[in-house]
């Protein structure tokens, strides 16, 4: 019997790629001389990665300080960003969450920085819905650990964990729980406990 339902954010809840392309690229014109604007395909190509990757990956012919310094000023002026405005919810979202905290707690682990996921919050009134979260840019540990952080800091026996792409699947490996597939995000996934086309499919599996 599952007692939570752990959830990753980009991807799965919500696609703010836009939004952060546009707010990166922002920063970007401070430094004209580094690159060409940040696409969005090449955004969705970095999602689900760890912060110092995504920096090595967009920032390739930079110094690891200036990688850093990039990569903090970009993830800054997101989360203001999308504070105040918030992504792009995959439909029938909100509906969803409100069905499955009714029987089931819920929880958010990602890679992102600190900051993020209270975007997500804050932007889109959704924070009632959860139970705790937690992410890399607080605890400097993997998806995979910070599942288990989740699992034993809520005392959870049997949660299950929702995400769209290999670094979720290994992450619920990791932490010896089920899978759940979400084919409509970033990810190409082919191993999996369930799948889920779109969201509101959740409610059925978990009804």
């Amino acid at each position: 019997m599952t007692d939570g339902i752990i959830f990753d954010l980009d991807g799965t809840l919500w696609n703010a790629t836009e939004q952060i392309c546009k707010t990166w690229n922002m920063v970007l014109e401070e430094y004209p001389y580094i690159r060409e604007p940040i696409s969005v395909k090449e955004l969705e190509g970095c999602m689900g990665l760890l912060l110092p990757d995504i920096s090595r990956r967009l920032f390739t012919n930079e110094s690891p300080k200036l990688q850093e310094e990039l990569i903090n000023k970009c993830c800054d002026m997101e989360v203001k960003y999308l504070s105040e405005h918030g992504g792009t919810l995959y439909p029938d979202l909100e509906k969803t969450l409100a069905l499955l905290s009714q029987k089931y707690k819920l929880f958010i682990v990602s890679n992102c920085q600190s900051g993020y996921i209270e975007s997500f919050y804050k932007g889109h009134g959704l924070q009632k819905y959860f139970t705790d979260c937690e992410c890399a840019g607080n605890t400097g540990k993997n998806k995979g650990e910070n599942n288990k952080l989740i699992i034993k800091r809520n005392e959870l026996e049997s949660p299950v964990y929702v995400g769209d792409t290999e670094s979720d699947r290994l992450s619920a490996t990791e932490a010896d729980i089920p899978f759940v597939y979400a084919a409509y995000g970033f990810g190409n996934v082919k191993s999996y406990d369930y799948i889920i086309n779109k969201f509101s499919e959740l409610a059925d599996i978990f009804h």
